[in-house]
């Protein structure tokens, strides 16, 4: 994992967190949790690898 990875996550984090101000602002809640359900969905999508990894290991470490 390196920290590409981590400034990925940042920029989704902050995307989303300016796009669900602007549209809770203009009355469009729904649409704010719709992209931010949407950041958490991309950003899961880049993490479950590495969770898979780590598991992996850990099974490996233990010999399960």
């Amino acid at each position: 994992m390196g920290v590409n990875l981590i400034f990925k996550i940042a920029a989704v984090g902050i995307l989303v967190s300016v796009l669900g101000q602007v549209l809770k602002h203009s009355g469009r809640e729904e649409q704010a949790f719709l992209a931010s359900l949407a950041g958490l969905i991309l950003v899961l999508f880049w993490i479950v690898p590495y969770i898979y990894d780590l598991f992996e290991s850990i099974r490996g470490l233990f010999s399960l």
